[in-house]
């Protein structure tokens, strides 16, 4: 059915752009509207659909493991890159942080909607604040390391483990709500 539902979507995205494609001054709203009303309804399947398999309870557990395990690794990485940044060549350090993080990176995201399940929307939103904050650090640092900017990079290695500290603590501190049956 998700499937489906994605397929209205691209072939109404599609039959929209081929329909306004014709004539460049005139749509044809006769054609035009169904088709973008099949589209919005395939998209609200869609959502419902990926909702319904979000907050399947083995999907919840999984992803709560993911979403543990994943900032553990990043906050440990970042400690251990904390302390060692100064001898890390500059344009080396893109290479390290796509070693280190790029995976526990994608898994926390992959499953960072499961959060709003587990832990209500204040805490995803604690959460998620301080992790994005932290994410853009960790990209300021790889584009600082390709572009050479020595002080960047090291200043961008304290931010970026203050914010996923930070991200990690508010985790932390939704756990008895998770636990708590929400």
């Amino acid at each position: 059915m998700k499937n489906a539902a994605f397929m209205f979507v691209v072939l109404a995205f599609l039959g929209g752009a081929y329909l306004t494609s014709l004539d460049e001054i005139h749509v044809d709203w006769r054609l035009f509207t169904p088709v973008m009303v099949l589209g919005f309804i395939g998209a609200f399947v869609y959502l419902r659909e990926a909702n319904r398999a979000a907050i399947h309870s083995d999907t919840l557990k999984n992803n709560q493991q993911i979403l543990a395990a994943s900032l553990h690794n990043i906050v440990t990485q970042l400690d251990a890159l904390e302390g060692r940044k100064e001898r890390i060549p500059t344009y080396d350090m893109r290479f390290e942080i796509d070693r280190l993080f790029r995976e526990d990176l994608r898994q926390f995201a992959e499953a960072r909607n499961s959060m709003k399940h587990l832990y209500g929307l204040q805490h995803f939103a604690d959460i998620m604040s301080s992790f994005a904050a932290g994410e853009r650090y960790i990209n300021r640092i790889w584009s600082a390391s390709t572009d050479g900017y020595v002080d960047e990079v090291l200043l961008y290695v304290a931010k970026a483990n203050a914010q996923f500290k930070h991200a990690q603590a508010a985790f932390d501190a939704a756990q008895p709500k998770a636990a708590a049956g929400y």
